[in-house]
């Protein structure tokens, strides 16, 4: 498919394409569990996990540093949070992929987002190649969370797309392997060949948004402007698609509506604060509003 074939994303298609019901009580709405995060970004599972949760996820599970786990429970009395053992780095150890608990935790999740605000990037590739090989639910990873597919990308062949992918430009590039200023001059093109290698939905973007599918189709979002340009927009997509994922939206389904979700979302926040300079911590909670326009 060229990029020039791709679909724009308005309200009018998503109301075309509508999320499944949501039924009438958390365990109706999945289960999702955010594991990441560091003693150096505490921050990052924050908004991530409180954004799953604005996107209508019904329960919500946090598997985190032991150091920043009992700041992370009290940030987020909705939460069962998991405190891991760590690294010297302040990062989670990657022993505990063999920890019952946490092993329990990520498989009985209906969505699992795996690597945001993660530190150490040959330790989170060992946590994730000894975790994600035994999983059938859901995945999606950001940030570091794609090491492994960097380095093998047929690491989430098994399962059979049930995954999503959420690099910003800089990281597509360097999963790619392909030279940045080419990946800036077309994200579609570039989105579309992760897609196809991976096996696995791809959502990326920078002054515009693109979704590519394993199966060649490709969605342009052109909302939210220069403002999502802000640290910690990225852990807010990522969140809203997890979430969206465990109220059980397909994860194609779930990245097109989590971009624009997240887009609409920094456009709220452009024409109430500014074009610049509002934050991502404000993003989450302008979420229900924009799926409430959309979904009317």
């Amino acid at each position: 498919m060229s990029t020039d074939d791709a679909v724009t994303v308005t309200s009018a298609v998503l109301r075309q394409w509508p999320l499944p019901p949501p039924g009438v009580g958390k365990e109706s709405r999945g289960r999702t569990v955010v594991v990441g995060g560091s003693t150096k970004t505490p921050g990052a599972v924050l908004l991530s996990a409180e954004s799953a949760l604005r996107s209508g996820a019904g329960k919500l599970q946090v598997a985190t540093t032991r150091d920043t786990a009992t700041a992370v429970a009290v940030a987020l009395p909705e939460a069962l949070v998991l405190g891991l053992p760590q690294t010297g780095e302040g990062g989670i150890d990657p022993a505990c992929a063999d920890d019952e608990e946490l092993v329990e935790l990520v498989r009985g999740a209906h969505a699992a987002l795996l690597g945001v605000g993660a530190v150490g990037e040959p330790d989170v590739r060992a946590l994730l190649e000894s975790l994600v090989p035994g999983l059938g639910n859901t995945v999606v990873l950001d940030a570091l969370g794609l090491a492994p597919v960097t380095a093998d990308a047929t690491f989430l062949h098994h399962l059979r797309g049930q995954a999503v992918l959420t690099p910003n430009l800089a990281e597509l590039a360097i999963v790619l392997d392909a030279d940045p200023e080419e990946v800036e001059g077309d994200v579609g093109a570039a989105a579309l060949e992760l897609a196809r290698r991976s096996r696995c939905t791809v959502a990326a973007g920078g002054g515009e948004s693109w979704v590519a599918a394993p199966d060649g189709r490709l969605w342009r979002d052109a909302s939210g402007g220069a403002g999502l340009g802000v640290s910690g927009s990225g852990d807010v997509l990522s969140g809203i698609v997890t979430g969206l994922c465990a109220r059980g939206a397909d994860p194609t389904q779930a990245a097109v509506w989590g971009v624009h979700l997240h887009g609409r979302a920094g456009d709220r926040l452009a024409a109430s604060v500014g074009r610049l300079g509002f934050l991502a911590r404000e993003l989450p909670p302008e979420v229900p509003a924009v799926l409430a326009e959309i979904e009317v």
